[in-house]
């Protein structure tokens, strides 16, 4: 089990630099973006090579980071009935997940997109746009990102089946501060509360009268 946690801390850091280094993409994101509109507004012209690698900057964004979001807890999630249950159980669901939905869907989808890539890379595929760039790029990182979430997956599985073993802390326990979603279901949960107190105050008012 050891050396399945040394792997996994492995698979971490490694979704971690992506992670880190996928934030100087977002700058250039926005200085890209910036920088087309300027151009754009001020001097009458565009260029279909910068636009698309906006694209492709910003699809790198989301596809680059997948692993790095599942490794901070940070992928959306319904939950209506597991947050009810005990500890052990809900880690035996999120087992249950990453076994028969995360792993077999991402598999499948980065093993689909490798021909595609290759197709695109061997042909020399080049965008439709007038000056447009050349396609296989882009179509390179839809096997990587499911590449590095598989293995983000592993890495959780590992940690999940750790926990139950004793043997690492709950993999499942988000870092930092509070999201934004949870603060405002806070902050209503308390409106309600104080709501619910006024009328009740001003109900004992009346009776007391």
């Amino acid at each position: 089990m050891w050396a399945l946690l040394a792997l996994s801390r492995g698979i971490d850091a490694l979704n971690l630099r992506v992670g880190r280094a996928v934030t100087w993409v977002t700058l250039l994101v926005v200085l890209v973006s910036a920088g087309n509109a300027v151009v754009r507004k001020v001097f009458h012209s565009s260029s279909n090579a910068w636009l698309e690698l906006q694209w492709y900057m910003f699809g790198a964004m989301f596809l680059l980071t997948a692993g790095y979001t599942l490794l901070k807890n940070e992928h959306v999630r319904v939950d209506i009935l597991s947050s009810r249950l005990p500890r052990h159980k809900q880690i035996w669901i999120e087992i249950f997940g990453v076994v028969f939905f995360l792993l077999p869907a991402c598999t499948l989808i980065m093993v689909l997109s490798w021909p595609v890539f290759m197709d695109s890379y061997l042909s020399g595929e080049q965008s439709s746009n007038s000056g447009g760039l050349i396609r296989w790029p882009v179509k390179l990182l839809i096997p990587v990102g499911f590449a590095l979430l598989v293995l983000a997956g592993l890495s959780h599985l590992i940690k999940c089946i750790g926990f139950l073993r004793g043997q690492c802390p709950d993999p499942t326990a988000r870092e930092g501060s509070k999201s934004a979603e949870e603060l405002l279901a806070e902050e209503i949960a308390r409106e309600a509360l104080e709501r619910e107190a006024s009328v009740q105050e001003q109900r004992n008012n009346h009776e007391g009268r």
